[in-house]
Formats: C-alpha cells, structure tokens, sequence
C-alpha cells in the first residue's frame, strides 16, 4: 500500500486568485498563474513568484513577487531561462504574451533599512538569503548542508542576508489562435528543451511551431479537428506529441512536419476515452531514451468514472502498460530525471506519486484539494540556475487548484536491506532449515 502524506506535508501559500499553471523558476522559486477572468468580478489576474526552503523539518515558501497582468487571466504558461534572464511566455486569450524576468540580488543590511541591489547571471544557493544562518555562526555551503564557524566574516554575514528579486517585464505578444466561428483560446504553450522552438495549441486545433525567443510563426500542422488540450517536446527535441478532444494522441516529426505515428490502445469494453495530458519522461538522465506518459478519461459517463495513467512504446506508438484509478485524471508530471510520475485527479483533488518504469503507486494524498487539481510540478534534482533544496525526501511535488492553494506533497526516503544483509539472511535460513530437516530425520 502507497504511504499516505506526512503531516508536514500540505499547504505551502494561498493567493487570492484561482491557479491553473505552476513551474519552477529557478531551483527554488516556484511560480504559479491564474486568475478570475475579464469579468468584474473583483478577482485578480496574474502570477507570483515563491521562495521555497526547507527548515529541517518541512518545506516552507514566501512570497517574493506579485505581478498583475490587468483584465487578461494566465491559463498556461512556459519559462525558459537563459543567461542574465528567464522568458515568460503565457498563454492569454488568444494570445501568447512574453515577458522577461530578470533576477537580481538585493542585500538587506542587518537593522539598516538600506538596500544594494545587484544583478545576476543565474540565481544561486549562495546567493539566496539563509534563514537564521545569521544568528546562528552557522555557514551555508552550496551541497546545502551546514557546518558550524564561530569565525563568520562579515562578507559571510553580508551573503547570508542577499536575497534573490526579480523584476517581470512586458515583452512581444503574438496571436496564437484563429478559431473563426467561436472564442479562439490558447490551451497550451511548451518551449523545447534546446530552448530553440516554442509550440502552441488552441480551440483551432492547429498545432503551430515558432522560433524561440523570435516568436516567428516556422509551420502550422493541421493536426487536429478538434481543440488541443496539451503538447510536449521529446527530450532530444525531434518530436512533439499532441493530443486533443478529437479522442487521438499523435506524434509529430519536427524535421519533416508530418505525422510519425499515432497512439493506439484497446479501451476497456470498446467505450470511447479522450486523452487529457501528455508528458515525456527521459529514462537514466539520458535525452536519446525516454518514455511517454498520458493520462486518459471516459467520455460521457456519469458518477465514479476510472481513469487511466499511461506509459507507451516511442517508436510506434502501442501502449507498454497502464494503471486504473478510480476517477477521472486532470493533471499529469514527471521529474526531471525521469524516475517519478505525479497525477492529480477531477473531483476528490487528490494527488499521487508512482515510479515511472513501472507504474507503481508509492505515495497517496487523498483530498489534496477541496476542487480538482489543475497544474502538477516536481522540485528539480539537476538545474543549471542553482543547486536543488536539500531535504530528507526522495521526491516532492507541487500542486494547485482552483481552490487558490499551492501545497507540496513528499515522499520519504524509502528504506532498503543492503544486498550483502540479504546474503548473509539467506545463508542462515538455509543454515537454519538444513539443520531442521537433519533433526527431524528429512
């Protein structure tokens, strides 16, 4: 059975908007989006930023920025960090606004109400303010451990209190999506992992590639005849897999633009499934071998409805395995290094961890939101901005809802008998039942 959440675990911030995206920043700042629409509903519109640490105990997150983004409501977005800066690209409307979000540091003198800030080429642990660390004469080292130094600098102390800002700036905005006879709407927008292309799907049902960070329209594949809900680049950036309410999932060849083959699988008695999300997992931190992962619902039915999580074959499409869940799925993850997939669920709000060779559920937290979970993030283990959070979990994953709350939920280390334990138990029982079967005459 699937450990169920630690008491520590839960809710991390609450905003005053409903969240339908989250990402992380940098390695350890969290940024979610939502918000309540063009309607006068008194309901805010735009992202925050978190800074997420954790104590010794638990994980805690304070806010470090609010950006409003007027009468436009933030319904999916993709970062991309590159250099001196983060590009933002969220999906509003019809339309695909950029913004650039550039760090910096600023210095916060102990009883001083004067600031010094300073920009940076990339967030780091060390440039990170260290909780505590000042009072304590305790010294911050990179792996995220600490050791104590009675003999602190003030330069050391000087560190301990910078703190990573960031200031979001209004860039180019393009149209996205042309849906002629309703509301045209942009559901999903991913950048590659070579930073070089940007996808976008909407209500048209056309799939568009775009040059990155130029946003100039490169091809437009008529790839479904109906809305895309989700798109996702293959680590090694040669494919790109689409998936909408037409009921189909296909894989697109990014060099040739044309069809390299579609997802097939026998639904359970012949009833008829949509495909909801869809994200590529790598397998051993290696981008040529990876794995592919849906999540997947019935149509049409009313009351408890099972939904599935799947894993599928790369090459041709046919479905590896899949495990049932007794309700349908809203929101799909999976880690950086490929070992963990996260899902979270349409009506209970729950959320659980599985590992992602076999789909084995390792950690269940039921009723994670009081609505369905609309965005799922797993904590880096490997980010080039910076060093991951030191804790004593195995993996952690964010998640949000329209319920306004970003919560995190981790799973404990989980524990093993040494291979020389097993051995040497082994020998002994053998031992032990040899001498038994000679006592007893067998």
């Amino acid at each position: 059975m699937a450990p169920t959440r630690r008491p520590s675990d839960g809710l991390l911030a609450r905003v005053n908007f409903p969240l339908y995206a989250v990402d992380m920043l940098t390695s350890r700042h969290i940024l979610v989006a939502g918000g309540g629409g063009s309607s006068k509903t008194g309901v805010a519109n735009g992202f925050e930023i978190y800074e997420l640490y954790h104590n010794g105990s638990h994980f805690c997150a304070e806010e470090v920025l609010r950006h409003e983004t007027g009468a436009n409501v933030v319904m999916n977005f993709a970062v991309r960090n590159s250099g001196r800066r983060a590009y933002l690209c969220a999906g509003q409307e019809a339309h695909c606004q950029m913004y650039f979000v550039q760090p910096r540091l600023e210095s916060e003198n102990d009883g001083s109400q004067e600031k010094k800030s300073t920009p940076v080429e990339r967030p780091h642990e060390n440039g990170v303010r260290q909780r505590g660390a000042a009072h304590s004469g305790v010294e911050a080292l990179p792996n995220g451990h600490n050791r104590n130094n009675n003999a602190t600098t003030a330069a050391d102390i000087l560190k301990q209190f910078q703190r990573l800002h960031f200031d979001i700036q209004a860039a180019d905005v393009v149209q996205t999506d042309f849906l002629s006879n309703a509301e045209p709407l942009q559901r999903v927008v991913r950048i590659s992992g070579n930073g070089r292309l940007m996808a976008t799907g909407g209500t048209d049902g056309q799939l568009r590639i775009w040059t990155f960070p130029q946003m100039q329209l490169s091809s437009t594949l008529p790839a479904h005849n109906k809305e895309i809900d989700d798109l996702d680049f293959s680590p090694d950036c040669k494919y790109i897999v689409s998936i909408s309410k037409d009921a189909q999932g296909v894989v697109w060849d990014l060099n040739t633009g044309k069809m390299h083959h579609k997802l097939q699988w026998q639904t359970p008695e012949g009833a008829k499934y949509l495909f909801k999300r869809c994200r590529y997992g790598t397998v051993e931190a290696h981008k040529d071998n990876y794995r592919l992962f849906t999540i997947a619902n019935p149509l049409g039915k009313v009351g408890k409805q099972r939904g599935f999580l799947q894993q599928w074959d790369c090459t041709n499409g046919q479905l590896r395995t899949a495990v049932p869940i007794d309700e349908s799925l809203a929101s799909l993850a999976v880690r950086d290094d490929g070992r963990f997939v996260a899902v979270g669920t349409m009506f209970s709000g729950s959320v659980s961890i599985y590992i992602a060779f076999s789909l084995q559920r390792v950690l269940h937290v039921p009723h994670a939101h009081s609505m369905f979970v609309t965005g799922l993030q797993f904590l880096p283990i490997t980010n080039e901005e910076g060093p991951p959070i030191s804790s004593d979990t195995e993996a952690a994953v964010l998640s949000i809802s329209v319920d306004n709350k970003v919560c995190i939920h981790s799973l404990p280390q989980r524990r093993t008998i040494p291979a020389w334990l097993a051995i040497v138990f082994m020998i002994v029982m053998i031992f032990v039942v040899f001498v038994l079967c000679s006592y007893i005459g067998i």
